[in-house]
């Protein structure tokens, strides 16, 4: 069993990382970028298949890619490599809309506004100024089970981070926009794109990082098939 301090450390990271919505522009070092990958490759995978590639941009390529997504036209038709979900419906439906409402009441966007939510979800395509994208791919040919695995090494790569005082967020949003992205990192057609990760400091002043989401309570979660007799 682990020891308390170390308990107590994970707990407080994993309560500590949140999806950062406005960073600053400063450049994390190499170095840090490699350790992070490096603690985050110790995610679990099937049969150690360690499915998950990433490609890593600098702060001018990440810019020059931001640039190119955001000159689509709103209504440029999504291609993603992995289906979005059909629908949200009954739980996942309530959690997201509230998760949605934390986020525009933080930054000034009222229900009706069309413009002011459509400004936002623009935001996910400039990478919210991250000076850093890391493009999450997984091999093809290994289907769902690869796409599990890269969940996986998503949250380590993001504890990681959040262990070197670096704020993070998954998209995958920038997936609905995979041929550009394929196309401008020449990403081989072999590999999935799952999602974007982006990264650096947090802009702790801005609204969008002023709210944080709830977790589901246990009776959500758990469906006990549990013999009271066996403790």
């Amino acid at each position: 069993m682990p020891g308390p301090d170390r308990l107590q450390v994970y707990e407080d990271l994993l309560r500590e990382r949140w999806s950062c919505r406005a960073f600053l522009p400063d450049p994390i070092a190499r170095e840090t970028i490699e350790e992070i990958v490096h603690t985050a490759q110790r995610a679990p995978s099937w049969c150690n298949a360690q499915p998950w590639q990433l490609v890593i941009a600098d702060r001018a390529q990440t810019y020059a890619l931001r640039e190119k997504l955001m000159s689509l036209p709103p209504d440029q038709p999504g291609a993603p490599d992995i289906p979005f979900p059909e629908r949200y419906s009954g739980l996942h439906l309530d959690r997201r809309r509230v998760c949605g409402w934390q986020l525009y009441e933080a930054v000034g966007v009222t229900k009706g506004d069309r413009e002011g939510s459509a400004r936002q979800n623009a935001r996910n395509f400039c990478f919210f100024d991250a000076p850093h994208v890391a493009i999450l791919t997984s091999e093809a040919e290994l289907g769902s089970y690869g796409l599990v695995d890269c969940g996986a090494f998503i949250t380590s790569f993001m504890l990681a981070a959040r262990a070197r005082g670096i704020a993070s967020i998954a998209q995958a949003a920038i997936a609905w926009h995979a041929p550009v992205v394929r196309a401008h990192f020449a990403i081989p057609e072999n590999r999935t794109i799952v999602c974007a990760i982006s990264f650096g400091l947090a802009d702790e002043t801005h609204p969008a990082n002023s709210f944080r989401t709830a977790r589901a309570p246990l009776g959500e979660v758990i469906d006990w098939r549990w013999d009271s007799e066996s403790g």
